[in-house]
């Protein structure tokens, strides 16, 4: 196991060197100047070309790369465009509002997403079970900042229930978590009902029915700790797309998280806050995927007999 993780690593930066490298890119490629944004409206083209070599964007890209990961290497994340804060200090200050964010989601998604899937799978074909196939394919399909703005218009505009943007207090965070939840909690569902459907059919789940146990029993203590198992892939790979699909979310209901950030300093045409923020959200959806992985070996001994052996 500590040499898959090892392995993980390693492999972890080739991926983000490669991702770094085409934030640059498109950066350098996309339309906009940074300095004249900076420069204002007001200024002459020699103080907008004085500002240009100031913030090194006259240099080849590969100059310009190579002088970010050399800074990085060395602790230096840069400084904001704008500001001129460092942008690793505004990312710390913004992680708690994102972490929170995520985390609130995908607990309240789980304890959506696999009750339901389970009550589907021993309904299977009722109503009942149609009804929540029918939300589950709702909620994949729907794009989540068209629920958040009907959720807003609806809950927060007529009725008043919450506030529609902040997070100052706690009931500014039910709208952003709902909303992303619904969205997480329906693929955790299908899964969930998936792996239900194909566990009770096995053989070890007709024995003990045979043995006369009871349903509650054949369901929770024989199929479900076998069914579970690969919703632990499922929640894994979700929370990692939920650290960086949190931008839209962030922004609509004007959470300042690390999603919010990083979409004002598109706007803006900030590099160093886009190359950072970037490089952090990648980073940490890499580990949690490694994490994910572990977990997955834990709770499974025929994963970890597989980890143990290369």
């Amino acid at each position: 196991m500590i040499r898959y993780i090892f392995k993980r690593l390693i492999v972890m930066i080739p991926t983000l060197l490669c991702i770094t490298f085409l934030v640059q890119l498109f950066l350098a490629i996309t339309p906009g100047d940074p300095a004249r944004l900076m420069a204002g409206n007001e200024a002459t083209e020699e103080e907008i070309e004085a500002m240009r070599e100031e913030m090194g964007l006259n240099d080849p890209i590969l100059v310009r790369y190579w002088n970010y990961l050399s800074n990085v290497l060395k602790g230096d994340f840069g400084k904001s465009f704008r500001t001129k804060n460092a942008v690793m200090d505004e990312i710390g200050k913004r992680f708690p509002y994102t972490l929170f964010l995520v985390f609130c989601s995908m607990a309240l998604a789980v304890l959506i997403g696999v009750p339901t899937g389970i009550y589907a799978s021993t309904h299977q074909y009722s109503w009942k079970d149609n009804l929540s196939i029918l939300l589950s394919l709702f909620f994949v399909s729907m794009p989540s900042f068209w629920f958040a703005l009907l959720a807003i218009q609806f809950f927060g505009v007529k009725l008043k229930l919450v506030p529609v943007a902040g997070v100052d207090t706690w009931r500014g965070w039910i709208l952003p978590c709902v909303t992303n939840a619904l969205v997480y909690a329906a693929s955790i569902a299908r899964q969930m009902r998936s792996n239900m459907l194909e566990v009770i059919r096995q053989d070890y789940i007709s024995t003990a029915r045979a043995k006369g146990q009871r349903e509650r029993i054949v369901l929770y203590d024989h199929a479900l700790p076998n069914a579970i198992i690969p919703i632990i892939m499922t929640v894994g790979g979700i929370f990692g797309l939920a650290i960086g699909g949190s931008m839209v979310t962030e922004t609509i209901f004007g959470i300042p998280g690390i999603g919010s950030y990083t979409i004002s300093a598109l706007t803006a045409r900030d590099y160093p806050v886009i190359q950072t923020s970037v490089l952090f959200l990648s980073t940490l959806h890499c580990l949690v995927l490694l994490l994910t992985d572990i977990a997955f070996a834990i709770v499974d001994p025929r994963i970890r007999g597989q980890y143990s052996g290369k």
